[in-house]
């Protein structure tokens, strides 16, 4: 299955943007705490019941102002409460995915903040099953080497601490130059759903700048991967224009699918 939605609800509000992403045929939402989780109990239960009733696959990302590694350990303990903030709420509107940036290594070592980081997730896991809240924390593939999370990290920190992972492509090609999906997919196999995000970015040798519109090409390349190998995804994308570029991609995926062939002999070089 492919799910297609944005980061966002476009300057909307959450609950206009639910309609208007059903509207234009997509099925999925990001709702974003950017700079805090600042909505009521009542209002998440709202919009989680429109996004149930229209079909609207909702995820979250927490706000920005995150290090679980950080050297003050008053700046942890305000990570994790914004983190728990966000798991509370999400779980209020039915959304599986709770997405962050994990934390930075500061000129440390990057095992030391592996197990820092470790530790930190292991201890937010254990509160969301005392809490009984229905939700998944997500750490992020971050865009800049001087961040924690490379896609090795995230998936040893799946695997030994029981929380997944979002794979940003557009990070993952900012932090490394190139992407080879080939090799990314491959280490996600097993995986029986993916939460990704994606969109057009700017970078330079030390990583992220900006996020851009999604181009044809990038988005030709990234679905005949996911159609080649069937992958169950949902692609949250970040660009500038989410929900059109979100759009663009499910046009994109429906010609692909109607017209296989012709996608393999143009090997993506719209």
């Amino acid at each position: 299955m492919l799910q297609l939605g944005p980061a966002g609800s476009g300057g909307l509000g959450n609950s206009a943007g639910i309609k208007k992403i059903k509207n234009v045929g997509l099925d999925a939402m990001e709702v974003e705490f950017t700079y805090g989780v600042r909505m009521s109990d009542e209002k998440a239960k709202i919009i989680g019941a429109l996004a149930k009733k229209l079909k609207i696959s909702l995820s979250v990302h927490a706000p920005y102002y995150i290090n679980l590694a950080s050297l003050d350990k008053t700046k942890i303990v305000a990570s994790k409460k914004r983190i728990l903030d966000a798991c509370q709420k999400a779980h209020l509107m039915g959304a599986r995915y709770v997405v962050f940036h994990a934390g930075f290594y500061q000129g440390r070592p990057k095992n030391k903040i592996y197990a820092i980081i470790k530790s930190e997730l292991i201890d937010l896991v254990r509160t969301i099953k005392i809490k009984k809240w229905n939700v998944t924390l997500a750490p992020e593939v971050t865009g800049k080497a001087s961040q924690f999370g490379d896609i090795d990290e995230l998936l040893r920190l799946k695997k030994e601490t029981g929380c997944e992972l979002c794979v940003d492509f557009a990070h993952l090609l900012a932090r490394e130059g190139q992407i080879d999906y080939v090799s990314v997919f491959g280490k996600l196999k097993g995986i029986k759903h993916i939460h990704a995000h994606f969109s057009g970015i700017e970078f330079t040798n030390k990583g992220e700048k900006r996020h851009r519109l999604t181009e044809k090409k990038a988005i030709t390349d990234l679905l005949r991967h996911i159609f080649k190998q069937k992958i169950d995804i949902t692609i949250i994308n970040e660009s500038p224009d989410p929900i059109g570029d979100s759009l663009k991609t499910r046009i994109i995926a429906e010609s692909m699918r109607n017209n296989p062939e012709e996608f393999k002999k143009r090997r993506g070089n719209q």
